[in-house]
């Protein structure tokens, strides 16, 4: 590490991987439920896996949010970080109320849970993804406000770079939008409208800038191309991705109630959302091909590349799909939404993290690199995940079309139930691929603790 500071990215690494874990674990009991429906009920109904499955991938990539945030503010402002101390503070609070919330869906009636929360004060329970309680929520905002204060603070005393400014900006995005989780009314359609603005302009709006900072950091530091050229390149597809991103809202929007223009709106401007990504992809690779050098950390470099083709094949080309209103109009609420869902989520934003993680943990414990064996192991993780989830998404892609036409198309359309029978084959299809998909994970931490001899440590 260039500051000693850096080192507060580690415990944040490490409770996204835990995080990241236990996601994976209720996915695979949710993907079993789909298939055995009495399969651990009552203890944990679907409805309840389905919250700590999505909860806990929002908070793990937060956590690696904000780990690599403290890993690469220091090194692109070249000083160290404003509080160390409150760095630590905040991640243990941040722990702590985790923990709490998913301990409390899990022993507590939703109910009881919001009754004994304050929920009765300020309504803001009950939304998917959303479905935190007003503490925790409060809770999140605190240490978005003490996170954003010492990330601001470190910029003011350093260097201004396009990397730490893009990154700002997009962690201050994410918590401003977090406010729009507060405002719940009673009209439904406001409702939604506005429920968007967290969930959509997150994730298709100011996470992108998150995850461009992060790549182009990266991709600096494995290939030794010109910041110049790197930063050219990030001006190009942050622009792409908020002018596509922000009015895309309006795929949002087309059967909630709103007027009928952003329909057009919508279709025009989500059609554009997969050039940002497939720029994205054109620049990992373009900066690869171009290094000045071969950086001991091959696996970080994978991970790298895998994050420009799959975050334009989930979020670009898989979104594309039913993106468009009429075609739309068919698909929304299908099992296809869930396939864009998971690759685009695995694509843009496990990946990076996985992508600043693989770069920085082994120099957070004192080496360039890790060994080349350890290396082997983190690759045979990315494939064994990464084609795992390709076929996670085709085999919901097939289920989703096939639900589409017995339900919604054909001359003699099937009850809900009755399709979901139909359909079950896909679904014990993915459950085996999410079986395959957890064995890359378990590889994936297998990694960490291979011997091997390491690369000495470099400047990086």
């Amino acid at each position: 590490m260039k500051y000693t500071s850096q080192s507060v990215a580690l415990p944040y690494f490490v409770a996204a991987i835990g995080l990241f874990v236990g996601q994976i674990v209720f996915g695979l009991a949710m993907g079993l439920q789909y298939v055995v429906g009495d399969f651990l009920f009552p203890e944990i109904p679907f409805n309840v896996a389905r919250m700590v499955h999505t909860n806990l991938l929002i908070v793990w990539l937060l956590f690696g949010f904000m780990g690599a945030a403290y890993y690469l503010i220091p090194e692109e402002t070249e000083t160290e970080l404003y509080s160390p101390a409150l760095a630590k503070l905040m991640f243990w609070i941040f722990l702590v109320a985790g923990a709490a919330t998913i301990l409390g869906y899990l022993l507590v009636d939703y109910n009881t849970l919001a009754a004994y929360t304050g929920n009765n004060i300020l309504a803001t329970m009950g939304r998917e993804f959303l479905e935190q309680p007003l503490l925790t929520k409060i809770g999140i905002v605190v240490v978005a406000l003490a996170f954003l204060f010492n990330i601001s603070m470190t910029m003011l005393k350093g260097r201004k770079t396009v990397i730490s400014i893009v990154m700002l900006l997009g962690l201050w995005g994410l918590a401003i939008f977090f406010l729009f989780s507060f405002y719940n009314p009673a009209n439904l359609v406001k409702d939604k409208f506005y429920w968007w603005w967290v969930v959509h302009l997150w994730v298709e709006g100011v996470w992108e800038l998150i995850m461009a900072a992060m790549l182009a950091f990266v991709l600096i530091k494995v290939t030794g191309v010109d910041r110049e050229v790197i930063e050219k390149w990030l001006y190009v597809i942050i622009t792409l991705a908020l002018v596509t991103g922000l009015i895309g809202t309006g795929h949002h929007y087309f059967w909630i109630g709103t007027p009928g223009y952003w329909q057009w709106w919508g279709s025009v401007f989500s059609a554009l959302e997969p050039i940002p990504f497939f720029a994205m992809t054109v620049f990992a690779f373009n900066m690869v091909n171009r290094r000045r050098r071969e950086h001991p950390n091959k696996a970080a470099v994978l991970w790298a590349l895998g994050t420009g083709v799959m975050a334009f094949l989930g979020a670009g080309v898989w979104g594309f799909l039913h993106t468009l209103a009429p075609v739309n109009f068919y698909t929304h609420g299908s099992q296809i939404t869930a396939a864009h869902g998971h690759m685009a989520f695995y694509g843009a934003y496990v990946l990076v993290v996985l992508t600043i993680i693989s770069y920085a943990m082994p120099l957070l414990r004192g080496r360039a690199a890790n060994s080349q064996r350890a290396q082997v192991c983190e690759m045979w993780a990315f494939w064994l995940m990464t084609i795992s989830m390709v076929f996670i998404t085709l085999f919901l892609t097939a289920a989703g079309i096939l639900q589409v036409w017995l339900q919604r198309v054909s001359d003699t359309p099937m009850p809900f139930m009755q399709v979901q029978d139909q359909i079950s084959l896909f679904y014990w299809m993915r459950l085996w691929a999410g079986v395959v998909f957890a064995a890359g994970l378990v590889t994936y931490l297998a990694s960490f603790f291979v011997k091997g001899e390491s690369k000495p440590l470099i400047t990086p």
